[in-house]
């Protein structure tokens, strides 16, 4: 059938028509689809296609497509056909081969992408036909450039000694395309290429192997891409250098006094930049013999000076019969604090005793007394009350080395009076150097073989010492320190966040015979298919390593973990400094923030603020907004929220609406505030907040009635309905003050303990040897909901001793002691009395 030339062009409009609509999913290269029986040699191939390109600003972006040979090219983007008239066209003719060629642009514009984003990637595409067939051309994304303004990590101040190795880490703010980063010292850019001694690893860190004199510096990171240029704040590096002696000069001639002397200057080489000054003197003496001193010695005119020597050696032989007698004095004295360490087991004061009930004669019947903090010492242990109280000491390292006859000094100390001072002992070592210097944040106590236990109140942190965790005949001074973040550098590669608070127990090194459990809240929500977690433990060199991967512990290990809802217990036979770090496997891991909204108890402007706070969902993180907010004179204002925040790096936004106009007008001049991802995320950052200021129109106003909201993008929120009177209304500050309130910090002994040391032991021996019945330690794991660590409690030489100090550390002091002793019951044990104590027997 002839078809008149005129009728071509929309003809092949409307087979075009149908075939776009039925064609299927596009391909993100050239694809060619030939028409049967067509010469494949002429269908058409592209001269130009499509590129990927970043829209900058509001600036629309221009993307081209040519083929040949070609009757019709059009644009795809995003699955649907770009209009007709949206294209602009150039045919051609190929001078060599004459067949038809064709040129296509459009522009896209921001408005375009806006619509998807967040959806999908926005993606074009061009289509172009020949007589032959079709063929699709590669897909071209195209993205909306931009890059934050805050960056992610900033290069921190630093104070380092000649020829130490220098890290300053850098991570830029997020952006797309992802920003290059480079460094500047004092304005000048950074080359590793021409300087041999430094280079900037892929995380964007500034590494300077060995310190000079000329690193000293102020070094800035700026991260740049084709929208802007950013610069972070910049860190001073210090390159310091301590002074050395120089040689001795040679012995002078020998003076009329009989002496002669050498010098030496503090310049080999001379401090620098801060460096410590030399240590010793700079000149020495000493007697000398020669002719001269011989001759004028000799002399009866130098009669006096012999006298006088002989003066001399008389007053030094007086004063060390003095020192003699004083040594005698303290001697004595001291004795009366030197017992045999086996004294102790009889220094606690009996437990009260209450009759069993007559119903369940197996009910464990020793009450534990809570109220003694500390042990009570008998004879010689106690200290005097008529003199200075001894010292906390750590003579002779860590241990308190054993007197003749194994016995020991046991000092007694006031945790308040002397805290500072054995802090700051502390911190002439180097590992401890990074130790807080206050008493808040720490607890001490001396503790021998019946164990006891240590709390930093109010942070859900506690370290459990079980009986015979130390040596027999050995006393500990044990510590438990809580850390800021900034105060110790924990590196996080990858995903990696941090989950648990940063604490150190110790001394490091000390030997223990049982596994102590050291308990610290977390913030993730544990899920095995969302998280990989990790204990992580630093050395004393400074390095931080993985010493237990959770879900994968052997019993062999030397730490073990017990996960919760919000807390671990880490069993662990080696102090040191201990953190949990999780590391997202999918976007289903996420961490629990705990949202607060402060306002200011007294309003004396017509300014209000209203502080939101996303912290941790941890007790320590709490405490510390609470004391922060003590000291600015805040007070909560609404009942704290929980937030599950997502690994989905979308940033937390907080916006407050609802605001009555005719009273009060926001500040706010966008319309949300934004918290970035990785500021939450890592996990390093403090009292992370957003303010929000209201005015008052008049100052009589006093009524406030709004909402807040607190959402991650794409993820979970909260909403906050504020409707209170900023005067007069306090009823949410109870809230916070049973958590506020504090714990003794040292339990020795007994009295740290629920379960009485003698049905303890009862217990151990009665379930350690196995049953076969299955009256054992296995059965009361089970019943302990504890099953799934008996490989763990297998490999002890007491695996009940086991159970029963992971029930200790998880419910101390608010324990149930009733549902053990039910527990303990139901195993069937023959001898009904096995769980009760006598009178006698304490």
């Amino acid at each position: 059938m002839a078809v008149r030339p005129g009728l071509w062009p929309a003809l092949l409009g409307m087979v075009l028509t149908v075939w776009l609509h039925g064609s299927g999913a596009q391909q993100s290269a050239t694809v060619a689809n030939p028409v049967p029986g067509a010469n494949p040699d002429l269908l058409p191939h592209f001269l130009v296609e499509p590129e990927d390109v970043y829209i900058v600003k509001n600036k629309p972006v221009l993307l081209v497509c040519k083929a040949m040979p070609a009757t019709q090219i059009f644009f795809k983007c995003n699955g649907e056909w770009v209009r007709q008239v949206d294209h602009v066209i150039e045919r051609s003719t190929d001078d060599g081969s004459g067949l038809p060629a064709m040129e296509v642009r459009i522009n896209v514009s921001r408005q375009q992408v806006e619509k998807v984003f967040g959806l999908e990637e926005y993606w074009c595409q061009c289509v172009a036909w020949s007589s032959s067939g079709t063929t699709k051309s590669q897909k071209a994304y195209i993205r909306i450039a931009y890059l934050r303004k805050n960056f992610e990590q900033e290069p921190l101040a630093k104070e380092v000694s000649l020829e130490q190795g220098i890290v300053l880490p850098c991570r830029p703010p997020e952006g797309i395309p992802p920003a290059e980063v480079e460094w500047l010292r004092n304005e000048d850019l950074v080359d590793p290429s021409l300087d041999p001694n430094v280079y900037i690893t892929r995380e964007h860190s500034l590494v300077v192997r060995q310190a000079r004199l000329a690193d000293t510096a102020n070094y800035t990171c700026v991260a740049k891409n084709i929208v802007a240029r950013r610069r972070s704040a910049s860190a001073a590096v210090i390159v310091y250098v301590d002074g050395s002696w120089s040689p001795w000069s040679k012995w002078s001639a020998c003076g009329l006094d009989c002496t002669h002397w050498r010098s030496r200057e503090c310049s080999d080489p001379a401090p620098r930049n801060g460096g410590e000054e030399c240590r010793g003197a700079d000149l020495d003496t000493r007697n000398c013999t020669s002719d001269l001193c011989v001759h004028t010695a000799s002399g009866p005119e130098d009669v006096a000076l012999y006298v006088g020597l002989i003066a001399v050696a008389v007053c030094l032989l007086l004063l060390l019969l003095v020192l003699i007698l004083v040594y005698c004095r303290k001697k004595e004295g001291l004795d009366s604090d030197v017992a045999d360490s086996s004294i102790l087991t009889s220094g606690f004061q009996p437990v009260s005793i209450k009759p069993s009930k007559a119903d369940n004669p197996h009910l464990l019947t020793i009450q534990p007394d809570l109220s003694t903090t500390t042990t009570t010492c008998q004879g010689s242990l106690c200290p005097r009350q008529d003199g200075p109280s001894p010292k906390f000491q750590l003579a002779n390292g860590h241990l308190l080395s054993p007197l003749g006859g194994g016995r020991h000094t046991l000092h007694h100390s006031s945790p308040t009076s002397e805290a500072e001072d054995f802090v700051s002992r502390l911190s002439t070592q180097n590992y401890f150097r990074s130790l807080p210097r206050g008493t808040s944040n720490m607890t001490y106590g001396t503790f021998n073989f019946l164990g006891g236990r240590l709390m930093i109140p109010n942070t859900g942190i506690s370290l459990l010492i079980p009986p015979d965790a130390i040596p027999r005949g050995k006393i500990y001074e044990i510590y438990l320190t809580l850390h800021k973040p900034e105060d110790v550098r924990l590196p996080l590669a990858g995903c990696q966040t941090l989950l648990s608070p940063i604490v150190s127990c110790g001394p490091p090194g000390v030997l223990l015979t049982r596994p102590v459990i050291l308990a610290m809240d977390h913030c993730g929500e544990p899920c095995p298919e969302s998280w990989s977690l990790r204990l992580k433990k630093q050395s004393c060199e400074g390095s931080w390593e993985d010493v237990l991967h959770l879900g994968e512990e052997a019993p062999s290990h030397l730490y073990y973990c017990q996960l919760e809802a919000g807390a671990c217990y880490v069993f662990t036979e080696q102090l040191g400094r201990f953190a949990l770090v999780g590391e997202a496997l999918s976007v289903a891991a996420t961490k629990r923030l705990k949202l607060l909204l402060f306002a200011p108890v007294a309003c004396t402007s017509l300014e209000y603020n209203i502080r939101v706070y996303c912290l941790h969902d941890t007790h320590d993180a709490l405490k510390e907004v609470v004391q922060l907010e003590k000291q600015l004179g805040g007070q909560l204002i609404q009942e704290p929220r929980v937030l599950h925040f997502k690994d989905s790096y979308h940033n937390l936004r907080l916006s407050i609406h609802d605001v009555p106009s005719s009273l009060w007008k926001s500040k706010l001049l966008v319309s949300y505030q934004e918290i970035p991802f990785y500021h939450i995320w890592n996990g390093t950052q403090q009292y992370l907040h957003c303010t929000f200021t209201l005015e008052r129109v008049s100052p009589s106003t006093s009524d406030l009635a709004c909402k807040v909201w607190v959402w991650q993008v794409e993820g979970d929120g909260q909403s906050f309905n504020i409707d209170f009177n900023i005067t007069k209304d306090t009823r949410f500050a109870e809230l916070l003050a049973l958590e506020s309130e504090g714990g003794v910090p040292a339990l020795v002994g007994p009295s740290a303990f629920k379960i009485p040391f003698l049905i303890r032991q009862k217990i151990i021996t009665s379930l350690d040897p196995p049953c076969s019945r299955g009256a054992d330690w296995r059965t009361l794991a089970q019943k302990l909901h504890l099953d799934s660590h008996l490989s763990f409690f297998a490999s002890k030489p007491s695996p009940t001793a086991m159970i029963l100090n992971l029930w200790e550390a998880r419910h101390f002091p608010n324990g149930n002691l009733s549902q053990l002793a039910a527990a303990v019951a139901g195993l069937g044990q023959p001898d009904a009395g096995l769980f009760t104590v006598s009178e006698a027997e304490c």
